[in-house]
C-alpha cells in the first residue's frame, strides 16, 4: 500500500496531465490557475486512501479524486466573490484578478467540468458514484446558504452551526471518502461507516480551525489571528459563549468588533477575556478530541483488516496536526 505521501504524489501528477483548453483565454486561464495554485488535496488524498484501504485500484480511482477537487476549487471561486476575497492561499483570487463576471462563470465551467472528470470512473460504479457526489455537491450549497442566513440573524444556537459547517464542509470531505470506498467495492455497512468516519473528522477539524483563529499562532493558522472575532464572525467559540453568558457579556460578543474606539487587538483580548470567563477553549477542545477519537474508533469497526487501516489513521492525525 502506498503512503499518504506516495498518493499524493501519485494525484499531483495525474491532475497535471489534465489538459484543458486553452480559449476562450479568460475562461480557463483562471481555472489552471486555480487548480495550480497550491492547496492541501485533502479530500482527493482520502479518496484514494480509502480507496486503496479497501483494495480498490488507484487508477480507477483518480478520475474521481480529480472531480472532488475541481468541485472543491469551484465553491472556492464562488466564495470569494462573495466574501469580497482579495487573497487565496497567499496570492490574488481569481475574483481579485479577472474581477466577478469571469469569477462566475469559470466557476460555472469547473463545476461543468468536475462532472466530466467524474465520468472517468468505472462504468458499473458511475451510478452510486454520481448519485454521492451530487448529493454531496447540493449540501455543500445548502451548507453555503445557511452561512449565508446567519450573518442576518441575531440569534443562532450551537446545533444549527454544526449542522451548517456539516453541509459546508465536512459532507465534501465524507463524500470524497465514501466514493473511495465505492471504487474500492467496500460493503454498505462499510461505505456509512468511512462516511462517519470523515464526517466526524471534518467536523474536529472546522471546530480546530475555530479555535485557532483566536488561539493559535500565525505559523499554525497561516493568517493573523483573531479574524473570526473582528468580523464578529458566528463560529464556535462565539455561540458557546452566547450561549451560557450573561447579558452584558453576550452584549460584549455581540457589539465589540463594531466599536470604533477600539483597536483591533483590543477588540481581540475583550472577546477572548469572556471566552476564558467561560473556559470555552476548555469546551471545544474537549469537543474536538471527542469527534477525533470517534472518527479512529470507527477505523476498528470496519470489515477489513487494521492494518489496512494505518494511513487513514496517520491521514486523520496529519489533518488534525496530531503527532500520535
Amino acid at each position: 500500500m502506498k503512503t499518504n505521501e506516495e498518493i499524493l504524489d501519485l494525484f499531483e501528477n495525474h491532475l497535471a496531465q489534465i489538459q484543458l483548453p486553452e480559449e476562450p483565454k479568460d475562461l480557463y486561464a483562471p481555472i489552471i490557475y486555480s487548480m495550480s495554485g497550491g492547496g492541501k488535496r485533502i479530500r482527493p488524498t482520502l479518496l484514494l486512501l480509502v480507496c486503496e484501504a479497501f483494495g480498490g485500484k488507484l487508477q480507477d480511482a483518480l478520475p474521481a479524486a480529480s472531480a472532488v477537487e475541481m468541485f472543491h476549487n469551484f465553491t472556492l471561486l464562488h466564495d470569494d466573490i462573495m466574501d469580497n476575497a482579495d487573497v487565496r492561499r497567499g496570492k490574488p483570487s481569481v475574483f481579485a484578478r479577472w474581477g466577478e463576471n469571469v469569477a462566475i462563470l469559470s466557476g460555472d465551467a469547473m463545476m461543468i467540468y468536475a462532472y466530466r472528470l467524474l465520468s472517468g470512473a468505472p462504468a458499473d460504479k458511475l451510478p452510486r458514484i454520481m448519485d454521492i457526489f451530487t448529493t454531496m455537491a447540493l449540501q455543500v450549497c445548502e451548507g453555503q446558504q445557511y452561512d449565508m442566513d446567519f450573518e442576518k440573524r441575531q440569534k443562532v444556537s450551537v446545533v444549527e452551526y454544526m449542522n451548517m459547517i456539516e453541509l459546508k464542509t465536512s459532507v465534501l470531505l465524507a463524500g470524497a471518502a465514501m466514493i473511495g470506498a465505492v471504487l474500492g467495492d467496500a460493503s454498505e455497512g462499510d461505505c456509512k461507516k468511512i462516511y462517519r468516519y470523515a464526517l466526524e473528522l471534518g467536523l474536529a477539524f472546522q471546530q480546530q480551525d475555530d479555535l485557532l483563529d483566536s488561539y493559535g499562532t500565525v505559523e499554525e493558522l497561516g493568517k493573523r489571528i483573531g479574524g473570526d472575532i473582528l468580523e464578529g464572525k458566528k463560529t464556535c467559540l462565539m455561540l458557546n459563549a452566547m450561549s451560557r453568558a450573561t447579558e452584558p457579556d453576550r452584549d460584549i460578543l455581540r457589539s465589540t468588533h463594531l466599536d470604533a474606539k477600539l483597536s483591533e487587538d483590543e477588540k481581540i483580548a475583550r472577546v477572548k477575556e469572556v471566552y476564558d470567563r467561560y473556559d470555552v477553549p476548555r469546551t471545544i477542545q474537549q469537543q474536538i478530541s471527542l469527534r477525533f477519537e470517534r472518527a479512529l474508533a470507527i477505523l476498528d469497526t470496519l470489515e477489513i483488516a487494521v492494518e489496512r487501516t494505518e494511513h487513514l489513521r496517520v491521514f486523520a492525525q496529519n489533518l488534525m496536526g496530531r503527532k500520535k
